[in-house]
């Protein structure tokens, strides 16, 4: 151990501020005075949540750093040289004498070296002040590129999508994030992001960044003689670890550069230590923050005379890029000799899982997932030990359920980020710690990535331990306890609630549950004022966003019912505005293709035709389906469509948890299929009988009998109260046929409250109804009315009149379609039978 004294730090980032964090903690004395110098002007923040920048996070919220007495922060003061044999850190302003010297100077971007790397227009993706510039100078900018596909690539290329740019990715290897995932895995992501609208250039390379005609860049070319336009071209192509003080300084340096160190994080110079991703321990350095935190651990820990030494890196991750779940951890290509590989892949859901066992499939040595990563906190703690559950039961969706946290051993890693064992959490449930702030206040876990959190949770569970319902970090209530707060003290804005029941500034959690509990509860149009901020991105625009960036237009038929005089409007609208028809399952006419400056147009003609929002784009109510019943089917005994339609009209517009479908049908032969629907009837000789609580999609379940034989007037009572306690109760997101299981006592619940009114609320479920149908107003209608409504629909702010170039389309079937088109993105062959594809 080097006797305490002056102690300097180079380096403020992530793992710099850490390894000041770490030192402290073991030396609360100060025996160490510690001056740390940072090249930056502002301290460490989280640069694992960069992109947060573009999602409207500030860069406070970001903020990690932690002032401690005794440690002097020198902001904007960069090292430049180390005199190793006067032991002094020079800068700018003067020289840092040194009794010992951490390294955490980090890594910088690679920029390939083509021609035009320098021009103006062309950015890295490293700090706040490189988000920053690449925001202002996206302004007025239409086309965008990244250079990498790779974990930061994939980042910043929805960054770009975030500022408006049709946007490219270009990657050298074969398939996207090739370090992560396999050759499926990325085939599986390449497909989500095809259907973000995000083009992809796999396996091939950037040979030049040309110029345009005022000297900024205008595109890329490529390897392969193709093109790509772009207006703003961002470089994330890897990193380089920044050597160059060491270098200068004559310490060694690894194979591929970074400061040679050894186990204990020390490099050739006893008094010179290096930790992140600077740091090549054995000759190997490593990109992520999870190895960086355990380098500044040992550090810190040698410093005090403790023995601590690398514990190896951890290279899995965990993201959501691009709205995508993607996972990685352990062997996850199956490089050890002789291991097994078990798979699951489901196209229709999008989902690709993998596991790498040892040759006799006892060992769980690593994986990938792609689409669900539910299951990554288990698989991941239990990587190097035995499978938690038999592999089908882990990779199918959902499948984690069945590979609880208490399956692991105590010596399983939690969170790699901090080396937290799941002894170390059980031991801090046992001292007390009775929710997930408390286990990450005690233990660390969960405090970096946060990947690891949902595995907290369990370990509360399984600890007997009663979780939290806070919606999230920003409220401490639920959903069900924020609509009453809502409700009862009449507040009309997400600031007053946040300001007077919550805490910071929102996330992309509650913000449109609190729009949601707004719109229930008849707060004005979704677009007014500060609401207009909280949507989610289809109720930005009121209609649904589809995979080239155009939007689809749904107007409300109620019933399936329609007249000629109507039917030839929604064809001339489609003919006139060149839109992809189609007729939904719901029995209404979905129109594709629209670009946002001419939503509000086609609107007009619908709405002048005597049509109204359809809601398809919000979690509301969708449609109440029919068959013919009494008035056409030899067989229907009432009249399902003028129960259909009447039941649409009634709920049209009644904003929910999630959202709902409803069917009636007119017998027993069931041909609108009402019982996959959250409510459905079935008509029966002397009345109808109600389901509740079924849904089609991913986990399709069938509705149960909720009453029988009811009248009209009945029947509609107790859908006014379902629908009016579900919206009141169930939590984010929640489709009735969850809410109803996840229900203390289930359908007999139920039943008791809006049949029994068991809890005195029938009354108040009554007039929530009643309230809402007197309000309802078409928000199509009420945009068109609104001059300042009007004026967020443009493709372009400072171009309002100009369309998105982005979006082409060519014929198929006689119809547009995405030119490209979903056959291609699907790996399948068009089906055009001969007919052409017409690029227009």
């Amino acid at each position: 151990m080097v006797s305490a004294g002056r102690l300097v730090v180079v380096g403020n980032g992530m793992v710099g501020q850490r390894f000041v964090d770490a030192l402290r903690a073991r030396d609360p004395q100060g025996r160490w005075r510690v001056t740390v110098l940072a090249e930056e002007r502002r301290p460490a923040y989280d640069r694992v949540r960069l992109s947060a920048f573009f999602d409207g996070v500030s860069a406070d919220e970001l903020d990690l750093h932690t002032p401690h007495p005794g440690v002097e922060l020198r902001l904007g003061e960069p090292a430049t040289a180390i005199d190793r044999d006067r032991r002094v850190v020079t800068t700018a302003s003067g020289e840092y004498p040194y009794d010992a010297l951490v390294l955490a100077t980090g890594s910088s971007a690679f920029v390939p070296p083509v021609d035009g790397a320098t021009l103006p227009g062309v950015f890295v993706y490293r700090t706040l002040d490189d988000l920053a510039a690449i925001r202002e100078h996206a302004r007025g900018r239409h086309t965008g590129a990244v250079i990498g596909g790779g974990l930061l690539g994939l980042e910043a290329a929805n960054a770009l999508r975030l500022l408006g740019l049709a946007t490219s990715v270009v990657e050298f290897a074969p398939r996207l994030m090739p370090v992560q995932v396999d050759t499926a895995g990325g085939a599986m992501l390449r497909r989500y992001v095809d259907e973000l609208g995000v083009a992809t250039h796999l396996g091939t390379a950037t040979t030049a960044i040309r110029s345009g005609p005022d000297g900024t860049a205008a595109g890329l070319e490529l390897a392969d003689g193709g093109t790509v336009d772009a207006d703003l071209v961002v470089v994330a192509a890897g990193i380089r670890p920044r050597d160059e003080l060491a270098r200068a300084a004559g310490l060694p340096l690894g194979p591929r550069g970074g400061v040679l160190v050894d186990g204990t994080c020390r490099t050739a110079d006893e008094r010179i230590w290096a930790v992140g991703e600077c740091a090549a321990v054995d000759g190997t350095c490593h990109g992520l923050v999870a190895p960086g935190y355990a380098m500044a651990e040992v550090v810190a820990d040698r410093l005090v005379g403790g023995a601590a030494t690398f514990p190896g890196a951890d290279t899995a991750t965990k993201l959501k890029l691009l709205g995508v779940d993607v996972a990685s951890f352990g062997d996850a290509h199956g490089a050890t000799p002789g291991c097994l590989d078990v798979t699951f892949t489901d196209p229709a859901t999008r989902v690709y899982a993998k596991l790498v066992l040892s040759d006799d499939a006892q060992t769980l040595l690593g994986g990938v997932l792609v689409g669900d990563a539910s299951a990554y906190p288990t698989l991941r703690a239990s990587v190097g030990g035995p499978l938690p559950a038999p592999p089908l039961a882990l990779l199918a969706p959902e499948g984690s359920a069945g590979a609880g946290a208490g399956t692991l051993p105590a010596t399983a890693q939690v969170c790699s980020c901090n080396a937290v064992t799941r002894a170390d959490i059980d031991g801090a449930i046992a001292g007390g710690c009775a929710d997930v702030p408390a286990l990450k206040a005690c233990t660390r876990a969960g405090t970096s990535c946060g990947s690891c959190v949902p595995m907290l949770k369990q370990l509360l569970d399984a600890a007997g331990v009663r979780q939290s319902t806070a919606l999230c970090e920003h409220f401490d209530a639920s959903r069900q306890e924020l609509f009453d707060i809502v409700r009862v003290r009449g507040i009309r804005t997400f600031s007053r609630l946040v300001a007077e029941h919550g805490r910071g500034r929102g996330c992309d959690i509650c913000k449109p549950v609190v729009a949601s509990i707004l719109a229930s509860l008849g707060s004005g149009h979704v677009l007014d004022g500060e609401q207009a901020s909280l949507q989610d991105t289809n109720d930005h625009f009121l209609a649904n966003l589809q995979r080239d960036g155009s939007y689809s237009v749904v107007p409300r038929i109620p019933g399936g019912e329609i007249t000629p005089e109507k039917l030839i409007v929604i064809g001339e609208v489609a003919r006139d505005f060149q839109l992809y028809t189609k007729i939904t399952g719901g029995q209404r006419i979905d129109l594709f293709g629209a670009r946002v400056e001419q939503l509000p147009r086609i609107w007009r003609r619908l709405v002048d035709a005597g049509f109204e929002s359809g809601h398809a784009y919000g979690k509301a109510l969708r449609t109440v389906k029919s068959c013919v019943g009494s008035t056409w089917c030899r067989y229907g005994v009432q009249d399902s469509v003028g129960l259909a339609i009447a039941l649409e009209l009634r709920y049209r517009g009644l904003r929910a948890p999630h959202k709902i479908k409803s069917a009636v049908s007119g017998c027993a032969r069931e041909c609108a299929e009402a019982r996959s629907k959250d409510f459905g009837i079935i008509a029966t000789e002397t009345g109808w009988n109600l389901y509740v609580g079924g849904n089609g999609g991913f986990r399709p379940r069938h509705a149960d009998l909720f009453a029988t034989d009811l009248s009209t007037e009945a029947l509609t009572t107790l859908i006014d109260r379902f629908l009016m306690y579900y919206i009141r109760t169930a939590d984010r997101l929640q489709r009735t046929a969850a809410w109803i299981e996840a229900m203390d006592g289930g359908l007999d619940h139920l039943r008791s409250v809006i049949v029994d009114d068991s809890l005195g609320l029938c009354a108040e479920l009554d007039a929530a109804m009643a309230r809402h149908v007197e309000s309802y107003s078409d928000e199509w209608r009420d945009v068109l009315d609104d001059p300042d409504r009007l004026r967020r629909f443009t493709s372009f702010v400072n171009a309002p009149e100009v369309p998105d170039p982005s979006i082409t389309f060519a014929l198929e079937r006689g119809q547009p379609v995405p030119a490209g088109g979903a056959p291609a993105a699907e790996g399948r062959q068009p089906v055009t039978l001969g007919m052409p594809r017409v690029r227009r």
